[in-house]
């Protein structure tokens, strides 16, 4: 009953995971290969398990954490959509992931493997779960984003240093693809925490640390006792570097500023890479502790691996070094007790109070992972609050579309009634407007600044909210900058006067639907036309025929209202000045006889 009931929650089976982390181990001691296969007929699984690296370069590429923004075409979608950040990931792992890939039959065999209808698993120890990772990155986006019925991989790590920052983090939550990367840390291991500080604070230690995790014949106590001053250095170096990043996420959560650390944390860079997924804790003792909240990981991974007293510190450094090679036996051991604590669940507290103490966590621990707990409840609380907006948004929605209905009676269109402002309609419809704008502020706040789940920017129902919003009430506000003349003062709509609104929920839709960038404009196209307006025709010729082809294609889609080609609307008026030869060839011009 226990295995099952942890099964169903890391989505893993432990005949499974025991596998992969013997793949993963063996693929860690070979030599030359970049990755081992294996398939298993019952279930029907493919695994691949990746070597790690001791060469500094596969590590550490540059300065000050060896990181690089992900390249688009790998993954569109490591990034924040609304804010467009995109995500950070390590140059190093990255490069080597592309050459393996670029070198070997990898692609090959994940295709025939998809073509099997096979379950993948990527693995991988060390760096080698790192590889793990990017695999699972780059399956996710060019088989399942595209490709709904291939089933999705599982990635399952073992000791495998951080690669990605909090954006990378939270795309993959907003994918929903989190939940498929499983990755197991010994409580001491050191390889999960490296990343947590620049390189220059550890670069003369990690070669012979490097050195020290090659798989050799001679006995690890051995090779340990010749560098052991350079270990014990790497090791506080690295928890300290933890400490602060650990220390300045903490005071986040809390909502607080610490001076001191304020002012240590703006002399030294904090570094950018962050947990995501599942985190398995293996306390040492048999017990598996479970966590999902990337803010409670980050927090556990500082926590965890802390000695209780002086006597006991040269021994947590000995450990530390020594866990990182014997993964396989303890994820096996722990696994076969089945003593699990889902500290994101509904354990009794009893039981998870023990689990901490296990872990060595003093008050200040605790609390911190009380606070990164807090914070997951306040966004699914800020998740509440933009529901009931939603209703308020729909019923101004349905307000303007009858507005717009009562224009079209008068032969006008919405766009050109509500610019000129004559009937008590058009002011009405312009309170609407406001308060339209001021439901949505709040909404475009909290996105800014994280504070809603990661899945927002990809539900359903709010990509398609944005999108009523955008068609039915940008041309108002269009309208209303160009009356007040503000393209004159300030600038073209486009570039100066766009909320960032419209520009969050025209991103949402392109992603969603995998639409070229920019493609989905169809709301403000009115504001080229107010541009264009200015323009002589020679010196605007392209963008007249390029806006010419996106109307067509907007009005056979429905997404855009026909009374733009009304005789006395703006669009049809500045048409119909264009020369006659230009008209003639138009794309659009059946639609404008009338």
């Amino acid at each position: 009953m226990e295995g099952e009931r942890f099964e169903n929650n890391v989505g893993m089976s432990e005949e499974l995971i025991q596998k992969a982390c013997c793949l993963a181990m063996k693929a860690h001691k070979s030599t030359g290969k970049p990755y081992l296969s294996e398939k298993s007929h019952s279930p029907s699984v493919t695994i691949f398990g990746f070597a790690g690296s001791w060469s500094m370069d596969d590590w550490f590429s540059r300065k000050p954490f060896r990181d690089m923004k992900v390249n688009r075409e790998f993954s569109p979608s490591l990034r924040s959509i609304g804010n467009d950040e995109i995500a950070t990931v390590n140059e190093a792992f990255y490069n080597r992931f592309e050459e393996i890939k670029a070198k070997s039959s990898l692609e090959v065999e994940v295709y025939k493997a998809v073509s099997e209808r096979r379950q993948i698993v990527f693995a991988g120890h060390s760096s080698g779960g790192a590889i793990a990772i990017l695999a699972a990155v780059w399956f996710l986006e060019k088989y399942i984003r595209s490709h709904t019925t291939t089933i999705p991989p599982k990635c399952v790590t073992f000791g495998s240093p951080l690669v990605g920052d909090r954006i990378f983090q939270h795309g993959l939550g907003r994918e929903k693809w989190a939940p498929h990367f499983l990755h197991f840390v010994l409580r001491y291991d050191i390889v999960p925490r490296i990343m947590l500080g620049p390189v220059s604070s550890i670069e003369q230690e990690l070669l012979p640390i490097l050195d020290l995790f090659k798989p050799k014949s001679s006995s690890f106590e051995q090779e340990f006792s010749g560098i052991s001053s350079i270990a014990s250095t790497f090791f506080k170096t690295v928890m300290m570097n933890a400490s602060l990043v650990a220390s300045h996420a903490a005071c986040n959560l809390m909502g607080y500023t610490n001076l001191l650390l304020e002012t240590v944390s703006s002399s030294i860079d904090v570094s950018p890479y962050r947990p995501f997924g599942t985190y398995i804790f293996c306390t040492g003792n048999g017990k598996l502790v479970v966590l999902r909240n990337p803010d409670a990981i980050l927090q556990l991974l500082f926590y965890s691996a802390q000695p209780s007293s002086e006597a006991e510190a040269a021994g947590v450094i000995y450990k530390s070094f020594r866990e990182h090679l014997i993964y396989e036996d303890e994820v096996k051991e722990s696994l076969n007790m089945q003593d699990v604590v889902y500290l994101d669940y509904s354990d009794d507290m009893a039981t998870t109070d023990a689990v901490l103490n296990d872990l060595g966590l003093n008050t200040g621990a605790r609390l911190c992972l009380q606070a990164a707990g807090e914070t997951e409840k306040k966004k699914l609380q800020n998740q509440e609050k933009t529901n009931s907006l939603k209703v308020i948004i729909e019923k101004g929605l349905t307000k303007i579309q009858v507005y717009q209905a009562e224009c079209v009676a008068r032969n006008v269109g919405s766009y050109d009634a509500f610019k000129i402002h004559k009937y008590d309609s058009d002011f009405y419809a312009n309170v609407t407007r406001v308060e339209l704008t001021d439901a949505w502020d709040p909404i475009i706040e909290m996105l800014k600044k994280y504070e809603l789940p990661d899945d927002f920017e990809g539900q359903k129902e709010w990509i398609e909210l944005g999108t009523r919003y955008r068609r039915v009430v940008e041309p108002l506000d269009i309208a209303n900058y160009y009356r007040h003349f503000k393209g004159d003062d300030t600038g073209p709509y486009l570039i100066k006067g766009r909320p960032k609104l419209y520009r969050y929920t025209q991103r949402w839709r392109e992603h969603a639907e995998r639409m070229p960038v920019g493609s989905s404009s169809e709301s403000c196209f009115l504001a080229e036309v107010e541009e264009l307006r200015t323009k002589a025709f020679d010196d605007v010729k392209g963008r007249i025929l390029t806006l010419e082809k996106q109307v067509l294609n907007w009005v056979r889609d429905g997404e855009l209202r026909n009374d733009i080609f009304l005789d006395e609307s703006t669009f049809v008026k500045w048409w119909k000045m264009l020369p006659p030869q230009h008209r003639a060839a138009s794309c659009i011009s059946e639609y404008m006889s009338g």
